[in-house]
């Protein structure tokens, strides 16, 4: 008689796009699946093959999803996740561990690892320069899980303590108007001649980066396919290159 084999969950990140910059940790696991679930576009990217099934659903069922996948792994199957870039950044790898929490305890046994992938705040980085040289924080301007007036407070905290930003949904159709608010409280917090950066399409075909001082940046340059890097006061321009000094002005290392 052959043992059941006994189920497991990958969360995998696929990168920012480009198919060369999916590891070989997460192909591997692909090739071992038996189902993959995700958000549509996500699992789009993922080639049909035998023995496969590949079950895509809507952007904001993210809870649904991660414990439709848990279950399915407690039933035997080889379930991966998907997300675009790194699944611990703004992804699916917090929505399974609350499903997790949530869920009946023999969940707790399952075998369950998160494979790294590439964020598009890095590859926007990397295609810039380096405008993440030194501290910085990464934000979601999407207000979906959390008010605007948490997000303002934030912009306008990490701007005065002089740290870089990276912003992920920076500017929908349902909410035009938030990115030009954030924009003035950056002019407000970071200065108006800090460089501004918008990464579109990152690794795509179509990539687009444009990068201005925050004085000139208008809300009409980020859309929800564009990673907006903010520089501190120090992050400067070299050549058609943007980097930030890995020190701080008038410290010496010791």
């Amino acid at each position: 008689m052959t043992a059941e084999r006994k189920g497991s969950l990958v969360i995998a990140g696929l990168g920012p796009g480009q198919e060369t910059l999916v590891t070989p940790e997460v192909q591997d696991a692909l090739a071992q699946a038996t189902d993959v679930v995700g958000y549509i576009p996500y699992v789009k990217r993922v080639a049909p093959r035998e023995g496969l099934t590949l079950h895509a659903s809507d952007n904001r069922v993210e809870v649904d999803r991660a414990t439709d996948a848990l279950q399915m792994a407690a039933e035997g199957k080889q379930i991966v996740v998907v997300s675009s870039g790194d699944p611990g950044v703004f992804a699916m790898a917090s929505a399974v561990f609350e499903a997790l929490e949530a869920g009946p305890t023999e969940w707790l046994s399952l075998e369950i690892r998160v494979l790294p992938g590439i964020t598009a705040m890095l590859a926007a980085a990397a295609a810039i320069g380096a405008p993440l040289g030194h501290d910085f924080a990464a934000i979601n301007l999407s207000d979906n899980l959390k008010p605007w007036a948490l997000i303002e407070r934030r912009l306008q905290l990490v701007g005065e303590a002089g740290l870089a930003m990276a912003f992920y949904n920076p500017r929908s159709k349902s909410r035009p108007h938030q990115f030009a608010r954030a924009l003035e409280v950056l002019r407000q917090s970071c200065g108006t001649e800090t460089l501004i950066t918008f990464a579109r399409d990152v690794t795509k075909p179509g990539q687009e980066i444009l990068t201005v001082p925050l004085r000139d940046a208008t809300p009409e340059m980020a859309d929800m396919r564009t990673v907006v890097i903010v520089g501190n006061r120090d992050t400067r321009r070299v050549g058609s290159y943007v980097y930030t000094p890995r020190f701080a002005p008038g410290h010496k290392p010791g």
